[in-house]
Formats: C-alpha cells, sequence, structure tokens
C-alpha cells in the first residue's frame, strides 16, 4: 500500500478516533465480513474497488454509508476506492443527513439547488469531493460493472431481487433514522446512526492488510 496518505480532516479525524471497534457485537462483524473479504481480495489482485451503497430511497443510509466509506477508505490508507449510492428510487439527499455529516467534520457545499439537491462533501482539503445525490442505482453516474453492492437497509434488500453488474451483493442493513423525524430525538437519533455507520464501515478499512 503506498504510503502517500491523504490527510482528512482534524474534526473527522477526531471522531474516528473516538470509535469503539469493540462495540461491534460478534454478529454483526460477521455481517461485516464480506465486505472485508471483498475490498481484500481487490487489494490483493491490485485491482479498483467500487462500492455502490444502496438504500431504498437513496436518502439518509445509503448516503451516510457511501461518504464513511470513501473517508474510511482514506484513512486507513487503501487506494483505488470508489464508493457510490444509489436507490430503487430516486427522492432527494435528506437534509438531516446532510446536517450531521456537517456536524461531524465534512465539508459541505451545496451545488445544485432544487427537488434533488447536488451537494459537494468533503472529507480532506485534496481529495476529490464526494458528490451527493439521490438517484437510482443503476443510473448513469453509478458504476454498470465490477462493482460490490452493498445494501443498507432490509427493504432496499427485498425490492432489489437482481442488481445488474454487481459482482457481488452484500446486505450490511441499518435502522433508518427517519422515524425519529419531526421529533425532539431527530438530531441525536441521525448523530447516532452516523456514528454507527462510521463504526462499522471503519472498522471494515481497518481489517484490510
Amino acid at each position: 500500500m503506498s504510503s502517500n496518505k491523504t490527510i482528512i480532516f482534524s474534526e473527522i479525524e477526531n471522531v474516528i478516533n473516538t470509535l469503539n471497534f469493540e462495540s461491534i457485537s460478534e454478529e454483526r462483524k460477521i455481517i461485516l465480513q464480506p465486505l472485508v473479504d471483498f475490498i481484500q481480495e481487490k487489494v490483493n489482485n491490485g485491482q479498483e474497488i467500487r462500492l455502490n451503497l444502496i438504500c431504498t430511497h437513496n436518502s439518509r443510509r445509503s448516503h451516510l454509508s457511501q461518504v464513511w466509506a470513501q473517508t474510511a477508505a482514506a484513512r486507513y490508507n487503501i487506494k483505488n476506492v470508489f464508493c457510490y449510492s444509489g436507490g430503487t428510487e430516486a427522492t432527494a439527499l435528506f437534509p438531516m443527513a446532510a446536517k450531521t455529516l456537517s456536524k461531524q467534520g465534512f465539508q459541505i457545499k451545496t451545488i445544485a439547488e432544487g427537488n434533488n439537491p447536488v451537494y459537494a462533501i468533503k472529507y480532506s482539503e485534496n481529495a476529490h469531493p464526494i458528490i451527493g445525490f439521490s438517484k437510482p442505482f443503476d443510473d448513469v453516474f453509478n458504476p454498470k460493472s465490477e462493482f460490490a453492492a452493498i445494501l443498507t437497509c432490509s427493504s432496499a434488500d427485498q425490492g432489489c431481487p437482481f442488481i445488474a453488474g454487481a459482482e457481488k451483493r452484500i446486505a450490511i442493513t441499518f435502522e433508518d433514522p427517519k422515524a425519529f423525524d419531526n421529533t425532539p430525538q431527530q438530531a441525536e437519533k441521525y448523530e447516532e446512526r452516523s456514528l454507527q455507520i462510521a463504526t462499522e464501515i471503519c472498522y471494515a478499512f481497518s481489517q484490510i492488510k
């Protein structure tokens, strides 16, 4: 692996340093293992690693997972990782998901307004920003082949019996923070879900040799 490491923003580094991999149950580690295996195999073969994080509406969990996966690759110095996200349908990146990432140290800029805004999400001064907007998983923006489809919600897992071009299909599902929208716990629950996703994704990348 290259020694030319991407420097991520210190606020995000601080968040990652607080993550406790010991909090991940053995059951969840078994669920995460296929992702570890997929990345490791690609690293061993010197191949590009493409992950398409998929949820029903591509509005919350899939975006949080995409952003943390791209960041984790940089943090653990795994090169040639390209992370995407999509849904079984397009809606919009939910504002609280973007706000949660911003609070955790990501720099987020709206680059197009409208019903489905487009965001540039930066985790490092010099790395290419992650382009965040809602789209179907097979959108032209996403890879057509040689990728792992990571299902981040059970309804997307059930609703996508077949994902064309996916080399591997891996279900790593998370509870939807949408359940707490318009409640006093909304901000807290979004942060909690983002940190769970960060913990599990960072754990997966930390296992790569």
